[in-house]
């Protein structure tokens, strides 16, 4: 065999591989695009705008995303990631002592069974049970809209790393690809010089 037919074969081969990983990173920057599209859209349609920094208070001003994002709207998964855990997580934990909407919930039944049973009983300390009861099911309703809303924005933060995962590896594939062309180009080119008459891979 000549050493023009291998690298012939070899630099089709390359322009093979090349158009595969240029599909691939087109598929890649598309899904990218998408994924960035999307999380603006969802979360513009949210109108959530950070607190401006005259309003931020001490414990808030802790946070340097917080602090930088200040009056700005949110429609990127990086500030819903910072929004959700320096903002609405901080807040959250404040309800209750630090305590989910889990373990409210679950005192909030319990103290309004008490109440319940006090009240039957006919106790003087109804009353003040229920009181305790019906701020235990304030807090867990604060809870379950605050861990709600924290969850749905860090859904869209990973949504958005996601994108940014198919971009980086779009990215990857388009220089794979241009090696590839380069290499292939290169390849054709030897195929036409005096050196790519020899035999190669012959047996005596």
């Amino acid at each position: 065999m000549k050493r023009r037919t291998l690298d012939t074969i070899f630099s089709f081969g390359g322009l093979a591989l090349a158009a595969l990983l240029l599909i691939l990173g087109l598929v890649m920057a598309n899904q990218a695009n998408f994924a960035e599209t999307y999380v603006k859209d969802q979360l513009g349609q949210q109108r959530i705008i950070f607190t401006p920094v005259a309003f931020l208070t001490a414990e808030e001003k802790k946070s340097v995303c917080v602090v930088d994002n200040a009056g700005k709207p949110l429609i990127t998964g990086k500030q819903a990631e910072c929004y959700a855990n320096e903002y609405i997580g901080l807040h959250v934990k404040g309800f209750n002592d630090g305590k989910t909407y889990s373990q409210t919930s679950g005192e909030s039944r319990a103290m309004k069974a008490k109440a319940a049973e006090a009240k039957t009983a006919g106790s003087p300390d109804a009353a003040a049970l229920a009181d305790q009861a019906a701020v235990l099911a304030g807090k867990t309703d604060l809870l379950f809209r605050g861990e709600t809303l924290r969850g749905l924005l860090l859904t869209s933060y990973g949504f958005s790393i996601f994108g940014e995962r198919a971009s980086q590896a779009g990215s990857v594939a388009f220089a794979a690809a241009l090696v590839l062309l380069l290499t292939s180009i290169a390849g054709f080119a030897h195929a036409f010089t005096k050196e790519a008459d020899k035999d190669i891979l012959t047996h005596s």
